[in-house]
């Protein structure tokens, strides 16, 4: 036990000879074996060090951690592709349980009306699949655990938090079945998200980053609030149900006077803004609440102009602070403090790159004995090209190193020279194309010239024009056609034509460019394997209905009818009229910026998951069953509470298909609620169904999703766009090279390098590295 426990103290003790010249230790272990006190194995030791914190810094990874030789071994297999797929895989499982398991979703619709009983699984199919997706994240958190030491668990709040949500998912799990399934709520579901948030970098960085910002956007929050509680307190004095009115009301009446409007009337209409918008406070503060979003816009405002048009002005007013200016500040004070914390949270992962790289040099210097009295260390160009032929890194990166290595007139490299070759790390990603193949034949290099020239393309997206303006023309002419009065022929024929261009043009462009050249441009594989697509769908359609003639029928024969055939086509020659916007330099930067986004804010979407399924989930528990169908007939005709149902209500507009019986159906109310159109229908039926209380879950809602989340979604779009549009600026386009771009060198030109001492400073802290010079 005493040599294990040495062991786990100091497994990197190089010869005493090295630790006094050199000053280098490594701590972490104590007891080494006699295989271990050879320098040929201490060397490939500080070679797999080097290995590690390179990939380290290649992934932004921190350098905490254990790195005797079989840590080494464990942390680059936990971090291999298959233990992180395997990983990735289980959390995709845990969270699509949602809507397998009871309530299930595994229903044609989600309409209270028409849905049929759902099928559940048995007790113990799903928690045996839950108690395998938790045996992996024990094993998990295990590794993670281990290779950063004991003190440094102790520091860590997020292994803390993964171990307290383990622990409490199992003791809920043990629960469940104690009940046989038959509970309704389970807590460990609202807990799955964050196995997800736990197990990205990125997505931890960026809810660091957004409770930063929170302070700044609570101002913003609390200044809405004052105005929306101003307004409603002003709305109730106003609407309220009185003859006696203030100065306003009374000027409102004496406009009036002069409108011809019986008096009893217009009473009439002060009744009805009073009960149906502001009849008691919590109607009031839904009312406005929903205006600041112009959700009911203009119906809130309705029976009170209609009664004097000088009541406008109060929802003007109203609607002008609180959604043009108010929230338009959180906007861009959303912008202005998140990107700030953002750009921290970028050059936190800069340092972390640099250290790995500086802590893989400070290794490496080991490999070879320097004078004692040495000020600066050197690492040979031979150690380093054994590091790379190791280094699990992008192919590019790794022979523009290596490149420069072998162009090196040194066989030493100090601190500077070794950070400045993985300074390619940073460069933008660049993807040359291929060569053009070269014809000895005069005339096929006409042909080249020909079609290889930008005006083919441009010929193409003219032909592809023609083709959507034709379809239009004969959609618009057989608009109002019954099925059996259609004729398809003319339909059919233009795209024969077409589809036949569409397939000479690839083969030309093949011809011109050469297969792999053309492979290697987006827009051609598009538009090459759309071609293919619609060629094979034609000769399908002329295999079952013959070629196009007059008095061409969409009789049904096989899967499709000739009309679904056709319809198919045409849909796919709409969406290949897409291949114009590569030729649209200002709609191709929009479109390269919104690809960027999708690229590289998958942490942003993560979190939007994240949210979406607690909130699902506790809509789930909270709602669940509340809503009650009134019957299959029309809304409009039926009575309610004896009485006929109002315009615009959940009932009325028929928003059956909207509650949260289920996780797929949550899902989808939640999404409706936070796009806001209409939103104010599911506050009122829920806070009916349920309880009116209810609003506060649906306001939370909306407050996390539409304010916040799109907000931040809004500034970093500005941000990946103003970006884009300086570097266009800057950079005159080559049509051979496409630059591809990270979140992280969205920043590169505003990043500050770390300095030697910060480096060395944070390197001395490590826990299980020690240097003493």
């Amino acid at each position: 036990m005493e040599a294990g426990a040495g062991a786990e103290a100091e497994p990197l003790l190089p010869p005493q000879s090295w630790r006094t010249r050199r000053g280098l230790w490594r701590t972490g272990g104590g007891a080494r074996s006699a295989a271990e006190d050879g320098t040929g194995t201490d060397n490939d030791l500080y070679i797999n060090q080097a290995v590690v914190f390179i990939e380290d810094a290649i992934q932004y990874r921190s350098i905490n951690h254990r790195v005797d030789s079989k840590s080494l071994w464990l942390y680059r297999w936990y971090y291999s592709r298959t233990c992180q797929w395997i990983l990735s895989l289980t959390i995709t499982i845990i969270l699509a349980l949602a809507f397998i398991e009871k309530p299930s979703s595994l229903t044609v619709t989600s309409d209270v009306r028409y849905r049929l009983p759902a099928w559940n699984p048995p007790c113990g199919l799903t928690e045996s699949i839950e108690l395998l997706c938790f045996l992996v994240f024990v094993v998990d958190v295990s590794v993670k655990s281990y290779l950063i030491g004991w003190e440094e668990f102790w520091k860590n709040k997020w292994l803390m938090a993964y171990i307290l949500t383990l622990i409490v998912s199992l003791t809920d799990w043990i629960v469940s079945l104690s009940f046989l399934c038959a509970e309704d709520v389970r807590i460990r579901r609202i807990l799955r998200p964050f196995f997800l948030l736990q197990n990205s970098s990125m997505m931890k960085k960026t809810l660091k980053s957004i409770n930063s910002t929170l302070p700044e956007m609570a101002s913003v929050v609390l200044l809405l609030a004052v105005h929306l509680s101003l307004f409603t307190m002003f709305a109730m004095l106003l609407f309220a149900r009185t003859k006696l009115f203030a100065k306003f009301s009374f000027f409102c009446v004496f406009l009036s006077s002069n409108t011809g409007i019986p008096g009893h009337s217009l009473d009439g209409q002060q009744d009805k803004e009073w009960v149906g918008y502001f009849r008691n406070l919590p109607d009031s503060l839904t009312s406005l609440l929903v205006l600041l979003t112009t959700a009911n816009n203009p119906d809130v405002m309705i029976p009170a102009y209609s009664k004097n048009r000088a009541y406008s002005i109060f929802f003007i007013l109203f609607t002008v602070l609180g959604n043009l200016f108010l929230m338009n500040l959180l906007t861009a004070i959303i912008y202005n403090q998140f990107r700030g914390y953002l750009l921290k949270s970028v050059q936190s992962s800069l340092f972390r790159r640099r250290l790995g790289i500086r802590a893989a040099f400070e290794v490496l210097s080991s490999l070879k004995e320097t004078p004692a009295n040495a000020q600066q260390s050197y690492v040979s160009v031979g150690a380093l090209l054994q590091v790379l032929q190791k280094v699990e890194m992008d192919c590019r990166c790794k022979q523009a190193i290596t490149r420069s290595l072998k162009m090196c007139s040194c066989d030493q490299l100090s601190a500077t020279q070794f950070q400045k070759l993985f300074e390619e790390l940073d460069k933008d990603a660049i993807k040359q194309h291929p060569p053009s193949p070269e014809y000895q034949s005069n005339f096929m290099q006409k042909m080249q010239f020909a079609f290889g020239h930008a005006y083919f393309g441009y010929l193409g997206n003219v032909v592809a024009l023609a083709n959507i303006i034709s379809i239009c023309v004969v959609l618009v002419m057989d608009a109002d056609k019954q099925p059996s009065e259609r004729d398809d022929f003319f339909l059919g024929a233009i795209n024969c034509f077409f589809i036949l261009y569409y397939l000479l043009e690839m083969l030309l462009k093949i011809l011109a460019l050469g297969l792999k050249r053309y492979l290697s441009y987006p827009s051609n594989r598009f538009d090459g394997l759309l071609t293919v697509i619609l060629l094979v769908l034609e000769i399908a359609t002329f295999a079952v209905y013959g070629f196009p003639h007059p008095g061409w029928r969409p009789e049904f024969m096989g899967l499709l009818s000739l009309w679904d055939m056709v319809r198919l086509v045409n849909m796919l020659i709409v969406f290949r009229f897409l291949r114009i916007i590569p030729n649209m330099k200002f709609m191709a930067l929009v479109v390269t910026t919104l690809l960027d986004l999708v690229k590289n804010l998958r942490a942003f979407a993560g979190i939007l998951v994240v949210v979406f399924y607690a909130f699902a989930i506790t809509g789930i528990m909270l709602f669940k069953g509340a809503v009650v169908p009134l019957g299959n007939i029309s809304a409009v005709n039926t009575t309610y509470d004896n009485g006929t149902l109002q315009c615009g209500t959940y009932e009325q507009l028929e928003y059956w298909p909207n509650n949260f019986d289920d996780f797929a159906a949550a899902v989808v109310t939640l999404w409706d609620v936070m796009v806001v159109n209409n939103w104010q229908v599911f506050l009122e039926a829920f806070s009916r169904y349920s309880s009116p209380w209810a609003k506060i879950y649906f306001v939370v809602w909306w407050l996390i999703s539409s304010v916040i989340w799109v907000n931040l979604f809004v500034a970093l779009l500005l941000e990946n766009f103003i970006h884009k549009w300086d570097r266009r600026c800057h950079r005159e386009p080559l049509s051979d090279i496409e630059y591809q771009r990270t979140v992280e060198l969205m920043f590169r030109d505003v990043l500050e390098e770390p300095t030697e001492e910060e480096l060395m400073e944070k390197l001395h802290q490590h826990p299980h590295l020690q240097l003493c010079r």
